[in-house]
């Protein structure tokens, strides 16, 4: 598999870690007891951690790209193979 691939598999990989991620340990407005600032929404996080939810999900995402990438290298799978209808 070329660069090209890899980077656009691993990007697909992240945003699904990053959007599995994001709900985890969140603790909205309402649930802590705090006010809302300036009128917000009172389900909006106290703290959602985006950072450190980024970096969590940059390391996970290599980390399943490996065998993938792996089965691409090795032939184990294709991307004539995963055609639907292939």
């Amino acid at each position: 598999m070329d660069l090209e691939g890899t980077l656009a598999i691993y990007y697909i990989i992240w945003w699904l870690v990053f959007l599995s991620i994001l709900p985890l340990g969140v603790v909205s407005h309402a649930e802590a007891g705090v006010p809302t600032p300036g009128g917000g929404d009172p389900g909006s996080p106290v703290d959602p951690k985006l950072k450190r939810k980024a970096v969590t999900t940059t390391w996970v995402a290599a980390v399943l790209l490996v065998p993938v990438w792996i089965a691409f290298h090795f032939h184990w799978i294709s991307l004539t193979m995963l055609r639907a209808g292939g």
